[in-house]
């Protein structure tokens, strides 16, 4: 592989085809998926009306990402534009799971709750729907997961795989840092 090709004058190495259709692919892929995170953002920023919110919400894109990235790590080590469309797909479960907390949490505030116990008593009631969304997701894309290798399934598998590594993360991982990260936040104002 490290070898260096000498090749005549006036001849030169050219990529192109799949290979090229594919790299320009991914980066449009890469693109799109800054443009939806920005997007993600502002509509969050509208909705809470703070900065402050909707950054703690889109804390889970960079919780799912975590497990986006191991599953392809320990799978194919590839990153094939079926993965980058997981994680895409994947922005919208993980930005809903965190607007159910969060916006939970505003409600239980409203009601004169304390910091403390909105976040435990609003933890407690938004778990039950987060984990059912996850699972109803995870259980139906396990045997797209599991049939890489059958014919027709080059596209899904990837996709499945990056899709249920980042499920996990963000689901497991949502439930300890969001409530955390709203606490540690918004405890300052509390004592105001």
């Amino acid at each position: 592989m490290g070898e260096k090709i000498k090749l005549p004058e006036d001849y030169h190495i050219e990529y192109g085809g799949q290979f090229e259709a594919e790299a320009e692919a991914s980066q449009t892929l890469i693109a799109t998926s800054l443009l939806s995170i920005l997007i993600i953002f502002l509509i969050l920023f509208r909705e809470f009306k703070t900065v402050k919110l909707a950054a703690i919400i889109l804390i889970n894109l960079s919780l799912a990402l975590i497990g986006g990235v191991f599953s392809i790590y320990f799978t194919s080590g590839i990153l094939s534009i079926p993965a980058i469309i997981g994680f895409i797909t994947l922005f919208g479960v993980a930005t809903r799971n965190g607007i159910l907390l969060v916006s939970h949490y505003n409600t239980l505030c409203d009601e004169g709750l304390d910091l403390y116990d909105t976040v435990i008593q609003g933890s407690k009631n938004r778990l039950s729907p987060i984990l059912m969304t996850a699972l109803s997701a995870g259980l139906a894309l396990i045997p797209l997961a599991i049939a890489g290798d059958l014919p027709g399934n080059e596209i899904q598998s990837p996709m499945a795989k990056v899709i249920l590594g980042s499920l996990l993360t963000s689901t497991l991982l949502n439930i300890f840092i969001v409530p955390a990260v709203y606490y540690l936040s918004n405890k300052k104002a509390a004592k105001a």
